[in-house]
Order: C-alpha cells, then sequence, then structure tokens
C-alpha cells in the first residue's frame, strides 16, 4: 500500500517549515503536499534550542518558536497544517529513496510516491565515537541537534543543578551552549583544537574580544588541546575529561559541538554530490530534475562568490526554502538564488552579525574595548565581508547592503577611519536599481565612482558623526534584543 502526493518533503527541520509556508502562499491544494520527519513535532526554529530553549527563567517552550516566528511570520502550530490540507507524517524514518521511480519507502513499510521531491534531511552532529573517544551514551554527556536534545541537556542541568560543565568545541554549539551554561550557574571550560574560538569565521582579534568576555563571566578555556577518553563512575556516568596532553578536568556535565554532516545516505549513488552535500543549481534542483534539495544538506551557487559552496546556517535554509518552492511552482518566472551568506549569534548581551565572505585582510573599526565594533574584509580591492558587534537594526542593514555591492576600496587606512560610517554612507547612496536575479550590477558601477578618493574625506566627517553616536545607541539597544 501506499500515498501519493504532488509535493512530498523529506526532513522536518527549519527550511521544512518554510517551505510549506510557501506552498500555501502559493495555493497548493488541500492533500498535494506531505512533510515526512523524523522528529515527533512540526517544524521549528532550531536556532531557540541553544538560546532561550536553556534559560534558567522563562525558557522558550513549543508551541513558542515553531516556524515561521524567526521572521516575526506566522507561527505555523500542528493545526495549521491540518488546515491547510498539509499531511505531516511525524517521527517516521524514511528507509530508502527511488528517485528514479519517484517513491520512497518509510519505516512502517509504506510507499509514498511523488512528483517533486524536496531534501530538507539537514545534518547530524559528529560523535566523538568517530574520532576514537567513547562515552557518547553517559547519562551526562550531551550534544544540542534537535529538541530530544535540548530536552536532555536541561534534564541534566537541572539535576546537576551547578558544578563543573567542560564543553568541547569552540564553534557555534560551543560557544552558545557554554554562555546557557553559565546562566545556569555551572563552572565551564571550553576545551578545542584552535588556537582561538570560532575559528572559521573569526579573526584572532575579533575572537580575542569574546573569549575576554566568557572570561569575565567566568568561563576557562583550553585552546589546541582535545578530549582523548573519560573517567566513568560505577554508574556509568563522566567524572572527568581527560586531554591529549595528559590534563584532567572535573566535569558533572560534558557537552559535545565539535560540527555536522549532512544527511545525505539516502541519496547516495542516485543524485550529484558536491561539498559534502547535493549538487543544486540556482534554482535548487538536483542532478535529478524532479529532486530539489534547501538548507544543510544543498551546495548551491554562491553568486556573489562564483562558486558552490554548503552553508551551515538558519538564514540560508528559510530563504533557500522559499526559492525552491517558487522554482517549482513557477520555474519561468523565478531566477537564480541570489544569496548574500549571513551569520549571527546572541550570547550574554552581545549580539553581533556577519555579512558575506571572511577572505582577504581584516580592516577592523569601531572600540573593542566597548560595546560596537566590526570589521570589513577586503580581497583584491573589493570589500567583500563585513561584521559587526552591538550594532542597530539600520547599521546592521547598512554592512548588509555595503558588503552586497562589494564595493572599491583603494585606501585601507582611509576605511579603517571611516568605520562604520563608510557602509552607512555606501547604503545611502544606493540607486533605485539594485543589483538583481537578472546580473544587473549597475549599483556597482556607482559605488565604484563613490569610492574614489574625492568623496573619501567627505565621507569621513560623517562617519565620525555617526561612530560618535554608537556606544550609547548600541547601549540602549542591546537591552532591547530579543533572546534568541
Amino acid at each position: 500500500m501506499g500515498r501519493a502526493y504532488v509535493y512530498v518533503i523529506v526532513g522536518g527541520g527549519v527550511s521544512a517549515g518554510y517551505a510549506a509556508n510557501e506552498f500555501v502562499k502559493r495555493g497548493i491544494s488541500h492533500g498535494e503536499l506531505c512533510i515526512i520527519s523524523e522528529e515527533p513535532v512540526a517544524p521549528y526554529e532550531r536556532p531557540a534550542l541553544s538560546k532561550g530553549y536553556l534559560l534558567p527563567e522563562a525558557p522558550a517552550r513549543l508551541p513558542s518558536f515553531h516556524c515561521c516566528v524567526g521572521t516575526n511570520g506566522e507561527k505555523l502550530v500542528p493545526k495549521w497544517y491540518k488546515e491547510h490540507g498539509i499531511e505531516l507524517i511525524l517521527g517516521t524514518r524514511v528507509k530508502s529513496a527511488d528517485v528514479r521511480r519517484k517513491t520512497l519507502l518509510i519505516a512502517t513499510g509504506e510507499t509514498i510516491s511523488y512528483k517533486y521531491l524536496i531534501v530538507a534531511t539537514g545534518a547530524r552532529a559528529l560523535k566523538i565515537e568517530e574520532f576514537g573517544v567513547n562515552g557518547s551514551d553517559a547519562a551526562n554527556v550531551c550534544y544540542l541537534r534537535d529538541l530530544a536534545d535540548a530536552d536532555r541537556l536541561v534534564d541534566v542541568m537541572q539535576s546537576r543543578g551547578s558544578g563543573n560543565a567542560v564543553v568541547i568545541g569552540g564553534g557555534y554549539i560551543g560557544m552558545e551552549c557554554a554562555a546557557s551554561l553559565v546562566i545556569n550557574n555551572f563552572k565551564v571550560t571550553m576545551v578545542f583544537p584552535e588556537a582561538h574560538c570560532m575559528a572559521r569565521l573569526f579573526t584572532p582579534k575579533i575572537a580575542s574580544y569574546y573569549e575576554d568576555f566568557y572570561q569575565s563571566k567566568g568561563v576557562k578555556f583550553v585552546k589546541g588541546n582535545v578530549l582523548t577518553s573519560f573517567d566513568f563512575d560505577i554508574s556509568g556516568k563522566v567524572t572527568a575529561v581527560n586531554l591529549k596532553d595528559g590534563s584532567k578536568l572535573p566535569a558533572e556535565i560534558v557537552v559535545i559541538g565539535i560540527g555536522i554532516r549532512p544527511n545525505t545516505s539516502l541519496f547516495e549513488g542516485q543524485l550529484t554530490m558536491d561539498k559534502g552535500g547535493i549538487k543544486v543549481n540556482g534554482k535548487m534542483q538536483s542532478s535529478n530534475s524532479s529532486v530539489y534539495a534547501m538548507g544543510d544538506v544543498a551546495s548551491f551557487p554562491v553568486k556573489i562568490f562564483g562558486e558552490t559552496r554548503r552553508l551551515e546556517h538558519v538564514d540560508s535554509a528559510r530563504k533557500a526554502a522559499k526559492h525552491a518552492v517558487a522554482a517549482i511552482m513557477e520555474p519561468e518566472k523565478t531566477g537564480e538564488f541570489d544569496y548574500l551568506p549571513f551569520f549571527y549569534s546572541r550570547v550574554f548581551t552581545l549580539s553581533w552579525q556577519f555579512y558575506g565572505d571572511n577572505a582577504g585582510e581584516a580592516v577592523y573599526f569601531g572600540d573593542f574595548s566597548g560595546n560596537a565594533f566590526g570589521a570589513y574584509w577586503i580581497n583584491k580591492g573589493l570589500l567583500v565581508g563585513s561584521f559587526l558587534e552591538g550594532g542597530t537594526k539600520e547599521q546592521y542593514e547598512a554592512i548588509a547592503e555595503a558588503t552586497k555591492l562589494k564595493p572599491m576600496v583603494e585606501d585601507l587606512g582611509e576605511l579603517e577611519k571611516q568605520g562604520l560610517g563608510f557602509a552607512m554612507a555606501v547604503g545611502q547612496n544606493i540607486p533605485p536599481s539594485l543589483p538583481n536575479g537578472d546580473g544587473d550590477r549597475s549599483g556597482d558601477r556607482v559605488c565604484d565612482v563613490m569610492m574614489e578618493k574625492p568623496l573619501f574625506t567627505w565621507h569621513a566627517t560623517a562617519g565620525v558623526i555617526v561612530a560618535a553616536s554608537i556606544a550609547v545607541f548600541a547601549y540602549w539597544y542591546g537591552k532591547k534584543r530579543r533572546r534568541w
């Protein structure tokens, strides 16, 4: 026996929720769409797990963070899917996929057929066993990838109450979980092999700011080191973490955040792979014309870089989902996905945003001893990336627009002096015809002219005025930021 649908989404993460919302906006009929997910709940905003969900006071709980509240959209609770005729097959694993026959075999033994398939299987957390270390099954060793992981971490924190926590990994999960553990009264030590935290994105100077802030909260850093084994008590719980240099860290709780791996196994040998994920074109379409992919599992052309990349962030998942649905339902009207890479985080009282690429030379601006600072990345004379901590909505929008336009920068010294004022000035001079999906980059020509030296001096005055207001405004704005 089996069921047939026009559209099937495999995976129930962030991108599945946003895709479902887009399908409804575009007028699909009842019974046309099905979502199959291993998780037992409707799609939700995953960033909440490492932020609001772990807080000791007024923690985020479902249904408060179902999609699409992450972009201030409608909250898609289970009732919403039913009202719009969308079938949710939850808590169910897809055992196999046959893209030639357009069928899926699910764990119940039922066959699901489709006309169009969207792969949104996301990624799984890397386990320490993959690096030769045992202990993932210990009661006080935690990962954080889905709701079940978050519930387990909360349970362990509450059962322990306080004590020593060791976080393995210095990336997103490590940094955000460390902050939550501190707020829950744990003494935190972070261990990672790199020379500084967030090594894939931060420069040593930027990382130093956050490390200093974390240390002011009591967090200790053990850099250039890795986990080799655990000590256990008679009940099987971890009591200490053993490191490569021979040192031992006492631990009541251990959180592992050492990266993720895309869930591609269902489609290996059937679809073209690239960068560890499913290779898609600018319409999110795979090597099989009836199969699309989005989110962590998709490797897609990033136009601003001129190359294919796989991006592990919620913003990419949300926007790629909308684009994939548009490409399926209105292929003639849908151009290539033109995405500006965006990453962000909020920890303690801090909040940063990054746009573009961290290639080339970094030029810093702002007050690294205060609340607001940033950096630009200049590669081959063009601004390709921007970072800002403690900005306002308008300032974040300005660095995003400046990065998208990729203006030419001839004098790095002048850029450093102007700082945030540079991006604000670029934004104020954006013409009505911004770069679009048809390849029109008329905005680049305007910005190239605008960056000529005679205008540097004029903009420096504006930069000084803007810079003077940053600290005061950022402090006020910090009080207003959302918790996740």
